[in-house]
């Protein structure tokens, strides 16, 4: 997204350039001017002010006296001039043509290559090649270079220490970015890394770091990448991004997280952290939108495994390979199934048919309206329900819908409970048992 828009103006490390004699001090014994007029030369580049004019008085002196004792001298202004000029190919072309070819570890031109490979962008092959040549070079010369006794005398030994991992930092960042354009991330993390631990204070390199991490697509790298960012992003002061690139940023780092993490909650957070600390911490974790629903799966599980069973029967039936799944886990088969503590599902009464009776009703799970069960009895149920009545029930699945989504169940009133109990017919009166008349009794004989 962001190319590194510091010029070699600003870029430079003044401690890096040779130190400029002048006619009649310092200088060697054994170093000599041809004549005066190669000495009046020299004056009046050191007097010019104007960057263009220093210029054409160096070509000058280069083309009257090829041969110098003052070549180390006349480099270094060469290096300045260029850096003044902004002139970044001339000063790289200098380096390579008229410096490293005769002294493959001067420091000042191996430094400027390395930054000029990745300020100019040049993702040529050979330009690259001879970048990272140039930065490895410079990190295997540290040691020599910043001996104890290479200390300017005006130097503290803190300021020395600081520009020793000022270089470094650059050479492990000149490196990362090669390798970054040439898609080996993972060599690229680790060069960048190396930088940050150097110069932790360069939002430019957490912002690569966090890309390459990224375009690895390991799923376990996916935290670290969105911290590096999020460093990148929340760095101000020294180091930081041009607040132009900083806020375009702000807008992609919101983007990537949401999409990772499912919204922006922590964000915050993670941003107040990554300020402080150029890594994230040991154990350093953002759960993912897939990672959180999993657990919020299991916990609902855990806590309603009946409604979790059917949400989970229910989804695969109605997905893309609904039908596989049902001839494979579903049909002919006794549901519920698979899961110890759900023996039966419940769910609420719709309707049922015949009015009284019944020989198949429909059932809602999911919510207490919309039918998604069907159960089939080859005996009826004794008389009648309301709807909303709420039925337990197992059975075997035969068959199924996807639109509207309907599971179709055999099953017989033994596996079916919550149906209301009937009640009895009132039992119809006896009528009156009528008593037998009694006798008449037959009048005596007359005597």
């Amino acid at each position: 997204m962001f190319r590194r828009t510091t010029t070699i103006l600003t870029a430079v490390t003044a401690g890096l350039l040779i130190s400029l004699t002048l006619w009649g001090q310092a200088a060697p014994a054994q170093k000599q001017w041809k004549d005066r007029a190669e000495y009046d030369l020299f004056d009046a580049i050191v007097k010019a002010q104007d960057p263009n004019k220093r210029l054409e008085l160096l070509n000058t002196w280069k083309s009257k006296y090829p041969q110098t004792d003052f070549k180390e001298q006349r480099n270094a202004y060469y290096i300045a001039v260029y850096q003044q000029l902004n002139r970044g190919a001339d000063l790289l072309n200098f380096c390579k043509t008229e410096v490293l070819s005769a002294n493959p570890q001067d420091m000042t031109c191996l430094y400027w290559v390395s930054v000029l490979t990745v300020s100019m962008a040049n993702t040529a092959p050979d330009a690259l090649d001879y970048g990272e040549k140039c930065a490895k070079a410079m990190l295997a010369n540290l040691d020599a270079a910043f001996a104890p006794d290479k200390r300017p005398k005006e130097m503290t030994e803190e300021q020395f220490k600081r520009q020793r991992l000022g270089v470094e930092a650059q050479g492990h960042t000149t490196i990362g970015w090669v390798n970054m354009q040439r898609k080996n991330n993972e060599a690229a993390e680790a060069a960048f890394i190396q930088s940050l631990k150097a110069e932790p204070n360069a939002a430019q390199v957490s912002y690569w770091l966090g890309t390459v991490i990224l375009a690895q697509r390991k799923i376990e790298k996916q935290a670290a990448a969105l911290y590096h960012f999020a460093r990148a992003a929340s760095l101000t002061g020294q180091g930081a991004l041009p607040e132009a690139q900083r806020k375009q940023l702000e807008a992609y780092l919101t983007k990537v997280y949401t999409n990772y993490h499912g919204d922006s909650s922590g964000l915050a957070e993670i941003r107040a952290q990554a300020a402080k600390n150029p890594f994230p911490p040991e154990g350093f974790k953002i759960e993912s939108k897939e990672e959180i629903e999993l657990k919020r799966a299991e916990e609902f599980r855990k806590a309603n495994p009946m409604m979790a069973l059917w949400m989970t029967i229910r989804k695969e039936l109605t997905g893309p390979e609904g039908e596989k799944y049902f001839a494979e886990h579903v049909k002919d088969a006794e549901l519920p199934a698979g899961v110890p503590e759900v023996t039966k599902f419940k769910g609420k009464l719709v309707s049922h048919k015949p009015a009284a009776n019944p020989k198949e009703l429909l059932v809602a799970i999911s919510d207490a309206t919309t039918p998604e069960v069907t159960l089939k009895l080859e005996t009826p149920l004794k008389g009648k329900a309301e709807p909303g009545t709420e039925i337990a029930f197992a059975g075997i699945a035969t068959s199924f819908t996807k639109d509207p989504f309907n599971l179709v169940f055999e099953t017989e009133p033994s596996k079916i409970e919550g149906w209301p109990a009937q009640a009895a017919a009132p039992a119809k009166k006896a009528a009156p048992v009528k008593k037998p008349a009694a006798p008449v009794k037959k009048a005596a004989p007359k005597k």
